[in-house]
């Protein structure tokens, strides 16, 4: 493999897991609003 694309390969990777992380911490953080601890609002 290229340097070029394992430089791709690892931008891909961190996009897809980084949003993915995203979006989970985002709606773990709305459930835990709801439910107890109120440090969001």
């Amino acid at each position: 493999m290229t340097t070029g694309a394992i430089i791709m390969m690892v931008l891909g990777l961190g996009i897809t897991w980084g949003g993915a992380a995203f979006c989970i911490r985002k709606a773990m953080k709305s459930d835990a609003s709801s439910t107890a601890n109120g440090d969001a609002e």
